[in-house]
């Protein structure tokens, strides 16, 4: 009886919500991991091209970061209301603004992983006869994964808070549940969705840090070596 009574209450912990939503949370989550994902695949892909523009002076960096900065500082009301004659109330406007807000973080570490590559391996690829394409895919890019995915995880953990945003257009994931429970007092809702977020914010980091040390295994490989009885 008590637990039935946590929903007439209107109790922050109610497991009656949980399990009598079940679908819905589902649901919702699912749409949450779905823009989440697109939105930093979208944005990693774009995010290399930029930084490899950068990457070619200054004549090229300062616009290029300056202009993704500049939209990462624009309001996501104001940033889906530029985007609305473009894309309609559509999952693909909060995508287009989610790969916006990414591109800040994304350029900046794709570039600093680029800048960081020595410029002797650099000569010594050249001296073996790579070119400029093979020289970037097989020698920079593996060397910049750190750096590079580094940024994913920020910009992932970034993009699962943002997306509650797409709410006003009904394309939010569990921010679809958040909004309107926040406006009713529905503690409950509110509750179960934003912890939904934290968690699903946690899991994408540690799947995309061990992804990290799963392909940049020369990142451990220099760490001294413990002294015996120390």
């Amino acid at each position: 009886m008590a637990v039935r009574n946590c929903l007439v209450t209107n109790d922050w912990v109610c497991w009656d919500y949980v399990t009598s939503r079940a679908p819905e949370l589902a649901d919702a989550t699912l749409e949450h991991v779905w823009i989440t994902a697109v939105s930093v695949l979208i944005g990693v892909a774009v995010a290399v091209p930029l930084a490899l523009l950068a990457r070619r002076g200054r004549r090229w960096a300062a616009p290029v970061l300056g202009l993704t900065t500049l939209l990462y500082t624009i309001p996501s009301l104001a940033m889906f209301s530029l985007l609305l004659p473009f894309f309609g109330l559509s999952a693909s406007l909060v995508v287009t603004g989610l790969v916006l807000y990414s591109l800040t973080i994304l350029v900046r570490n794709v570039l600093a992983g680029l800048e960081a590559v020595p410029e002797e391996v650099r000569e010594a690829a050249r001296g073996m006869g790579y070119g400029p394409a093979r020289l970037l895919w097989q020698v920079e890019l593996p060397l910049a994964l750190p750096a590079l995915l580094a940024g994913v995880r920020i910009a992932t953990v970034s993009t699962v808070a943002l997306t509650t945003v797409g709410s006003i257009v009904g394309k939010g994931g569990l921010g679809n549940l958040i909004a309107p429970a926040v406006n009713s007092s529905f503690k409950a809702q509110v509750l179960t969705a934003s912890v939904l977020c934290v968690l699903l914010a946690l899991v994408a980091d540690l799947l995309l840090l061990g992804l990290q040390r799963l392909l940049t295994p020369w990142t451990r490989a220099g760490r001294p070596a413990r002294v015996k009885g120390a």
